[in-house]
């Protein structure tokens, strides 16, 4: 370690230590029905989103946690995987997982390690950069994670318990905690979309844009791309600096989307107070987020107009497709594309019942087409499928009563845009939404101890002062 990072770290250490008011423990152990001590909040999810939870719990006397990841460490979240630009888009003065605290922004990170001259010019952050610092960070704040480890079923335990089974290298263990937050990005509630004239291809010939995929073995291949967003023209890049003979991007639009809307809506009035809107205005600023897309920046765009054999096809949804001796062909209303392998970057749906951690009470969580109906102009059926969540980030039950429990799991994911705005998604909306999540847990735990809080204020006897008596006077003492 350098100096200056050990320096930092000092200063973070300090920092911490002058802002721990109030410093009184609050939080009762509990006891599994295994005789085991139970968690008070397991968080399921190591990256970015998972850390910054974490911190926030600790920073208000939650301890008693554990986050988990399926990823070995250091290979938490995308960045490392499937995420195949070169930087970060967002700007690199966005803070995020620090919680406001100057001396964990990635900022004090990067001049500690690549000294201030460095930041000053630098543009975009590396993703790799990213990714170490988000590895720092867990390991200077002292978050408690153990990798390797996949939630495979929720279910209830007892009236104030939950039971996640968790499957390990060496087997399967039930870790019971009183709330659970799922804090697993992407794909929480759903999985990646493959168009369904798409589904009849052979697997060794499409894939999602979250796939491991072998760009090496498309060298000198012919590669289509479905959708336009800024991860579909990541990897059409990726694909054409491995050296794929033919690219082509398939927008589905007549013209491409350029406009950014997640750019317009990073002002802490938005951020702050979007879930706080009725439902009517939450549905109308989210559906016209939500379907404009993501759009690309110009870097991204760039990345790919460099190279020749690249054809970007506006107004070509997929209508059909055929696998030939020669290929697998592409049929759109304007012409028919021959590829050797497909990449589709068309996004997630929701499929709650496709998450096996979901499935024993999938079919009773709420969704927006359950809880609101917009006018017909403003009807979208992929929209409607978004879970419909509580001011903590809870589920909520379809049918009151069925299963009570669920209101103790938190999500904070992709899924979660709907009710909350880009919280569970994005760096730019952290220092707005760890907050009112952790407020939501910390709000929760309490209400479920209040008998006993009552009972300690109750019996709360510890005098502040000695009071001193005076001398009897003479007059007292007849």
């Amino acid at each position: 370690m350098s100096d200056a990072l050990a320096k930092l770290e000092a200063t973070v250490r300090a920092d911490l230590a002058m802002i721990a008011h109030p410093g009184a423990a609050w939080l009762e152990p509990k006891t599994g029905p295994d005789g085991k001590p139970a968690l008070d909040v397991l968080i399921i999810g190591a990256g970015q989103s998972g850390i910054a939870i974490g911190f926030g719990l600790m920073r208000s006397r939650v301890s008693n946690i554990l986050l988990l990841d399926k990823a070995e460490e250091g290979k938490e979240g995308p960045w490392l995987s499937y995420a195949r630009m070169p930087t970060l888009r967002s700007p690199k003065d966005y803070t995020g997982p620090d919680l406001d605290i100057p001396s964990l922004t990635y900022q004090s990170w990067h001049e500690a390690r690549f000294g201030k001259e460095s930041w000053q010019t630098l543009d975009l952050i590396p993703r790799g950069h990213w990714a170490d610092y988000l590895l720092w960070l867990r390991r200077t704040i002292g978050l408690p994670v153990r990798n390797g480890c996949e939630l495979l079923e929720i279910a209830p335990a007892s009236d104030s318990l939950l039971a996640a089974r968790v499957r390990r290298a060496d087997g399967v263990e039930t870790l019971h905690a009183r709330k659970i937050v799922l804090a697993t990005g992407q794909e929480g509630m759903g999985d990646w979309v493959i168009p369904e004239p798409l589904r009849q291809l052979s697997a060794s010939s499409v894939a999602t844009v979250a796939d491991d995929i072998d760009f090496e073995s498309l060298r000198g291949k012919r590669v289509a791309v479905i959708g336009a967003g800024a991860s579909a023209f990541d990897n059409a890049a990726t694909a054409l600096e491995a050296g794929a003979a033919e690219v082509h991007l398939l927008c589905r639009r007549a013209q491409i989307q350029v406009i950014q809307p997640y750019r317009w809506l990073t002002f802490r009035g938005f951020l702050r107070h979007l879930s706080d809107l009725d439902d009517a205005w939450r549905w109308r600023f989210m559906r016209k987020i939500l379907e404009m897309r993501e759009g690309f920046p110009q870097p991204t765009y760039d990345r790919c107009a460099r190279h020749a054999n690249f054809t970007l096809h506006e107004g070509a949804p997929v209508e059909g497709t055929r696998q030939t001796d020669g290929g697998v062909e592409l049929h759109t209303p304007r012409s028919t594309i021959t590829a050797d392998f497909v990449i589709c970057g068309t996004g997630i749906d929701m499929n709650f019942a496709g998450r096996g951690e979901l499935r024993r009470f999938a079919g009773n969580i709420a969704t927006w087409a359950d809880r609101y109906q917009p006018p017909a102009s403003e009807r979208n059926a992929r929209l409607g499928r978004f879970p419909y969540l509580a001011d903590d980030y809870a589920f909520t039950e379809r049918v009151s009563g069925e299963t009570p429990w669920i209101s103790d799991i938190h999500l904070f994911a992709i899924a979660s845009t709907m009710s909350f705005g880009p919280s569970g998604s994005s760096i730019n909306a952290m220092t707005t939404a760890i907050p009112k999540l952790v407020n939501g847990l910390t709000r929760g735990l309490f209400r479920g101890d209040v008998e006993r809080h009552w009972a300690s204020l109750s019996a709360y006897d510890v005098p502040q002062a000695v009071v001193a008596r005076p001398a009897r006077t003479m007059e007292e003492s007849r």
